[in-house]
């Protein structure tokens, strides 16, 4: 269990590189390194070296600009039911942390490594190879009292055939050799929904929510356990007043029952005769799930829990308002049950995104998904002004993928035909708002000819804005159901290079293209006997699903750049025989 995977390395590594680094942190290792295309390898003498590699290395150290990732090297035929939770908050309570980990399957040890790092890390074994597939899942990069947890796989040389646990209960069975350094007290586990519940509501019924010196408020959060945000302050003056809600899905559906309840009552006290609907919240990216091709998801959830639901319109969002209000009408029993449905493709959705992201996203260098805006916050006050969208610039010029002001790039991205009129909206809006969102310039070229059964969307943008925008197509794709619901949805996605760059991709035998196409699940082609454009570039064609050809466009791009400055060098070296370049006078 010694022995460790590098990844995220540069071209320019060598061997000595990291020799160099393993010396200045005083990390022993009793190997030569075997450095590759994009990682190394290296055998440490013991855990206690190799731990300390990880916590020292691992998204800490740069090595010619990008930042390592350490972590053990396992074969696939020994990533079974065994995994090492790092970075876990210094101060949590055991039990919270085996609380959460029970909800994912039987836990057959959990034991807590020594490490010299201020956080903990444990190593858990699984009943089964599936339970720990869905922690690796769901846990890597959950955030817990700001720390972003980190999951992976350690070698399991005795792993066992799969089965349920005993009894086929999800708990914990026999218990690994006992932690130290557990706290006394701690917060209660977090069992709560990793999407809150956000509801609007009149701001003339709040203080009958919050009731006299807070004792309703209290009340309903002891009762469902939950905890309750009522933004008061937010949007000073205005007629309704957000609420969230941070529970199970059980308890979110209780406690907004209970505050539907709690309105109508003083509606009655204070003869308000209109109608109260229930008004959900939800982020833009889900609502196109939550309705379904042609409304069908939204017309279902209507005609089983007899109500009339309606969503506002897209031109309402803004960067900085990225919620759609869902507004409910029918009885307390019926907006309840249609709560319970709407809020239940919202999770799916949210549940399906991240899991994407958070398995992928760690294969594209520098990635900030916070910058990104994909998703929205888990944080408490997430809300209308979710900080998860700043303002255009606020990066300070720099972009999430690298330092320095990003260069535009031009991605051509193939879609089917059919999709054209999803991509644009109507009137055009959706390709505005996609366009505004992602900060790139988004067009579909005219149709070549009449049985074209692909179109071409022409994408013009730094990284950052071509991650979003391309995001956002396959997404939409997917909401439309131009694939079906247990298909991944994938594209091909041409980028121009330079003629004389093309055999760097290709590499001399392939090796190169054959090592993108490794690393990435994406195919990579820059096909024969191209006759360069009127600009001397060739065409690189990239096909699979949207990580995929996202890591694979990032990889050419960073191949593109190392011939640039190679080039750049070259002019600068005087020319043999030749005198040096002097200082022009001014």
């Amino acid at each position: 269990m010694n022995k460790l995977y590098i990844g995220n390395v540069s071209a320019e590594a060598s061997e000595e590189d990291f020799e160099s680094i393993f010396e200045q942190w005083k990390i022993p290792h009793s190997g030569p390194f075997l450095v590759k295309s994009g990682y190394a390898f290296v055998d440490c003498p013991d855990e206690k070296a190799a731990m300390k590699a990880i916590d020292v290395l691992s998204g800490k150290v740069e090595l010619h600009g990008k930042l390592l990732e350490v972590e053990h090297s396992v074969p696939k035929r020994q990533r079974s039911c065994k995994l090492q939770i790092r970075n876990i908050p210094p101060h949590m309570q055991w039990e919270v942390l085996d609380s959460m980990l029970a909800q994912y399957g039987t836990v057959e040890s959990c034991e807590q490594v020594n490490t010299d790092t201020e956080t903990a890390v444990v190593n858990v074994r699984y009943a089964a190879k599936d339970q720990a597939r869905l922690v690796m899942e769901k846990l890597n990069g959950y955030m817990m009292e700001n720390y972003a947890l980190k999951v992976s796989y350690i070698p399991d040389e005795t792993a066992a055939p799969e089965g349920p646990g005993v009894g086929g209960r999800r708990g914990f069975n026999a218990r690994g050799p006992p932690r130290s350094g557990s706290p006394g007290m701690g917060a209660r586990p977090k069992v709560q929904s990793d999407i809150p519940l956000r509801v609007l509501v009149p701001t003339q019924f709040v203080g009958a929510i919050i009731g006299k010196e807070g004792a309703t408020i209290r009340n309903i959060t002891k009762q469902t356990h939950s905890k309750i945000d009522i933004h008061r302050k937010e949007n000073a003056g205005a007629a309704e007043k957000p609420i969230t809600i941070h529970s199970t899905p059980e308890g979110c559906s209780k406690a907004c029952t209970t505050i539907m309840e709690i309105m109508q009552k003083e509606a009655l006290d204070t003869k308000f005769t209109e109608e109260i609907p229930l008004k959900i919240l939800a982020h833009n990216n889900f609502v196109g799930r939550l309705i379904g091709k042609e409304g069908r998801n939204l017309k279902k959830i209507e005609q089983d829990t007899g109500t009339k639901i309606t969503i506002s319109p897209l031109q309402d969002l803004t960067l900085y308002n990225p919620e759609r209000t869902i507004t409910v009408k029918g009885s307390i029993e019926a907006c309840s049950r249609a709560e319970e449905e709407v809020m239940k493709k919202v999770r799916e959705a949210y549940e399906s995104d991240m899991a994407a992201m958070n398995l992928q996203s760690n294969l594209i260098p520098g990635l900030n998904l916070n910058a990104l805006g994909l998703f929205p916050s888990g944080t408490p006050g997430m809300g209308p002004s979710m900080s998860n969208f700043p303002p255009s610039g606020a990066h300070g010029g720099c972009s999430s993928f690298g330092q320095g002001q990003p260069e535009s790039e031009t991605v051509h991205l193939f879609i089917p035909a059919l999709a054209v009129g999803a991509i644009i909206g109507k009137q055009g809006q959706h390709i505005k708002q996609l366009s505004h969102f992602a900060g790139a310039s988004i067009k579909i070229a005219p149709a070549e000819g009449m049985d074209a059964k692909q179109r071409m969307v022409i994408i013009v943008g730094p990284p950052e804005a071509q991650f979003k925008a391309q995001c956002r197509i396959f997404g939409k794709l997917k909401e439309e159901n131009f694939f079906g619901p247990k298909e991944e949805v994938k594209l091909e996605a041409h980028i121009k290079v330079p003629s004389f760059a093309a055999g760097r991709v290709i590499g001399k035998g392939g090796k190169t293209v054959n090592e993108l196409q490794n690393l990435t699940c994406a195919e990579v082609v820059v096909p024969r006997d191209q006759t360069p454009d009127e600009n001397d570039q060739v065409i690189v064609k990239i096909s699979g699903h949207f990580f995929a050809c996202q890591l694979a466009q990032r990889k050419i791009q960073e191949i593109l750049a190392q011939v640039r400055r190679q080039q750049q060098q070259q002019q600068l070296k005087p020319q043999p025989g030749g005198q040096p370049p002097m200082p022009r006078r001014k």
